[in-house]
């Protein structure tokens, strides 16, 4: 039996033998595909030729109010609603009154010294008579206007310093500028509109108490609008000379025109041009809204050298130059702009421009320009 054994092992691993050396002799050797060291990119390239030509600067801005105020109150109490009911896109005539702080404790308080006041004249009335009798008159017709209703009247004036040190002795004239000062603070409780205009935002509603600082709402004037326009620094000069910008909406349609109100003196380091702010009137008929995005065409007076390209060609104020079979990155100036192009300078006459972004790779050894 152990003999038998042996004898089916054996044939079992020679046939095992046989079919592996079998499935061996039929595999083939793989063939490796080697890549191509390069790979050729078509590029569309420009040759720059720089001549003189009228600029245009056509770019963008968001109408903004030249003026706007926060209304805040001085004082602490219970808000009330004024002469109108505050709220996003009301509008206010100067004078009229938008908000108030419910003053009654504060009115209680100040009836209170002017009854004081009054009880310190009584009581000095004998004294006056007696030394100051030619006075008395001014005096009895002062305490006669004394009201917790009315302002404070006018302090007589002194005729001597005798007279002035008495009333001061009596403790009159302290009170009466104790009550001057709580008579302006009652001011205070009070929001009059200081010019005409319309309500952006509200953040306190009627009944709510309010602190002193406290933001309230927010208030524009009304017609006295903005636009922020950034202007190269190269060409700042040239257009400050000009001055003036037209206005159209999304349709290309005119609505405003305006000048120059400021130039601002910081400089956008990724851009290299200045905030320039442009007052902004409608045309007759158009309505001109806080918030509307126009568009700002800036008519360039004098003529530059410069050289136009596609915008896609420009990325942060750089352009693609193709030298030999490498691209190298040129810093540029922006001049002008069109809608789907730009006025640059800064490139040589025969510098070979690429005309849209190339994404560089490790892979991409030569680069051939088809010029347009």
């Amino acid at each position: 039996m152990k003999r038998n054994q042996i004898i089916l092992i054996s044939i079992f691993v020679l046939i095992s033998g046989l079919i592996y050396l079998r499935i061996s002799a039929n595999k083939k050797t793989p063939i490796k595909e080697l890549k191509s060291a390069k790979t050729i990119m078509y590029i569309p390239i420009s040759k720059v030729k720089n001549r003189l030509q009228e600029v245009e600067l056509v770019s963008y801005g968001q109408v903004a109010p030249n003026t706007t105020l926060d209304i805040s109150f001085e004082v602490q109490g219970l808000l009330e609603k004024g002469d109108i009911l505050v709220k996003p896109g009301v509008k206010f005539k100067a004078n009229q009154l938008l908000f108030k702080v419910n003053q009654e404790e504060s009115f209680y308080a100040l009836s209170a010294k002017k009854a004081q006041l009054s009880n310190l004249l009584v009581g000095a009335m004998p004294d006056i008579e007696l030394d100051f009798l030619t006075e008395k008159a001014k005096w009895l017709a002062f305490l006669d206007a004394l009201s917790p209703e009315n302002r404070l009247p006018e302090l007589p004036k002194f005729r001597s310093p005798k007279e002035r040190m008495f009333i001061t002795a009596r403790g009159i004239l302290s009170e009466y500028f104790s009550i001057k000062s709580q008579e302006a603070r009652m001011e205070k409780y009070f929001y009059l509109a200081p010019f005409n205009g319309t309500v952006l935002e509200v953040f306190s509603e009627p009944g709510s108490v309010v602190n002193p600082g406290a933001r309230i709402a927010k208030i524009a004037r009304t017609g006295d609008l903005e636009v922020k326009v950034p202007i190269a620094l190269a060409v700042l000069k040239n257009f400050q000379k000009e001055g003036k910008a037209a206005f159209m909406d999304a349709n290309n349609h005119s609505v405003g025109s305006g000048e120059i109100l400021r130039v601002s003196d910081v400089v956008n380091q990724r851009t290299q041009s200045v905030d320039v702010y442009y007052a902004i009137r409608p045309v007759k008929n158009e309505i001109v809204y806080n918030g509307q995005f126009v568009n700002v065409s800036i008519k360039q007076s004098a003529q530059l050298e410069s050289f136009t390209v596609p915008r896609l060609a420009v990325k942060n104020n750089k352009v693609s130059v193709l030298n030999g079979n490498d691209l190298i990155e040129k810093e540029i100036v922006i001049v002008g702009n069109k809608p789907d192009s730009l006025f640059i300078s800064g490139l040589n006459d025969g510098d070979k421009v690429v005309l849209e972004q190339v994404e560089r790779s490790k892979e991409v050894k030569m680069y051939k320009g088809i010029i347009r």
